[in-house]
């Protein structure tokens, strides 16, 4: 299990940095049978820049660093995460995907990761979320039609289950629930419509809150408590994954992509309660939480059994994730400042 452990020096960024891009045995020998270079669309959000650099790593690893570049590209607002990416040699292309000629000016590559997607700002601006979930998934599945594509998804496209339910599986009948997530589930289906017309070898990753510690339901929990801002129960439970496991699932996913269409349920194995988290947080912090809402019985929750049987159960734990935040936000780790909403049960985002 990782683990950050050094309580006499700060949790500085570079540490947290290292902790999620230090590559796995099991990802080492996945990579090894990658023939071909690698492109992340949308690799300047917030998982992209660090499962390049997981990438890279695992590919010098393995040693096959020589044979296979690791391309991001993004508009690249965040000019940190451009850097963090050149300081390692990874090379960037910057440029807005819904440009045209955009698509037409990037180079070919086997195999894809596509992460490119919105979703604050949807409220008003609706068809700006259709087109960068819907209009340019069928223009990159078109482009990239000979390709391998793992596409970055979202478990909400699943309806609310019960919080006793063990959550939903890969089988679960899709029910999204507003824009947003309907305009997710158009990102699926135009990745379907190619695996089903060109063959494109597809593989559907539906992720449910990955914790970077820079942001993450964790980090949320632990801003309102610190602000004295109550903390909604009446979603009563999440799931989470540590950010570098996510990221490996993600990586690895490639070698199981194909036309059939690969779903995988990515999250971590606890249901989380929403007011039993934040009273650890409170702990950690010094801070009493404070509540409002009444819990209900239904919460977005994603069964990730066949993530565990094919990858092995994620690396970080629940609790180790929550003393992590509590230790990041008293070391005064950055933010991200993009919320998960995590809370919200209508689909408005």
């Amino acid at each position: 299990m990782l683990q950050y452990e050094d309580r006499n020096e700060h949790f500085t960024e570079e540490k947290l940095d290292l902790l999620l891009t230090t590559p796995s045995q099991a990802l080492i020998r996945d990579v090894q049978h990658l023939e071909g270079d690698v492109l992340v669309l949308g690799a300047g959000g917030k998982m992209g820049p660090t499962l390049c650099l997981l990438l890279q790593n695992a590919l010098g690893e393995a040693g096959t660093a020589h044979r296979i570049k690791v391309i991001a590209v993004s508009r690249f607002s965040d000019p940190l995460a451009a850097q963090l990416l050149r300081d390692n040699g990874i090379q960037i292309i910057s440029s807005d995907l819904l440009a045209p000629g955009a698509l037409e000016e990037l180079p070919d590559a086997p195999n894809i990761i596509y992460m490119a997607g919105r979703k604050f700002g949807t409220a008003g601006q609706e068809y700006l979320t259709w087109a960068m979930n819907a209009w340019l998934p069928s223009r990159v599945a078109q482009r990239y039609k000979d390709s391998r594509i793992v596409v970055f998804s979202s478990g909400n496209i699943y309806p609310k289950v019960s919080v006793r339910s063990g959550g939903a599986t890969e089988e679960t009948p899709t029910e999204p629930v507003g824009e947003y997530c309907m305009s997710c589930q158009g990102r699926e289906r135009m990745f379907e419509y190619a695996a089903k017309t060109f063959g494109t070898k597809v593989a559907l990753y539906r992720l449910n809150y990955a914790v970077d510690l820079r942001y993450g339901v964790l980090y949320d929990l632990s801003r309102n408590i610190l602000n004295g801002e109550p903390i909604s129960v009446t979603t009563p439970s999440f799931n989470c994954i540590w950010q570098g496991d996510a990221n490996e699932a993600a990586l690895r996913l490639l070698l199981h992509a194909d036309e059939s269409v690969f779903k995988l349920n990515v999250t971590g194995p606890e249901t989380a309660g929403v007011r039993e988290t934040a009273l650890k947080l409170g702990r950690l912090l010094g801070k009493e939480p404070v509540f409002t809402g009444q819990e209900q019985d239904t919460a977005y929750l994603n069964n990730a059994g066949k993530m565990f049987s094919l990858f092995g159960y994620p690396t970080v734990s629940l609790d180790t994730l929550i003393q992590w935040q509590a230790r990041w936000i008293l070391d005064g780790g950055r933010t991200l400042n993009k919320p998960t909403h995590f809370e919200e049960r209508k689909g408005s985002y």
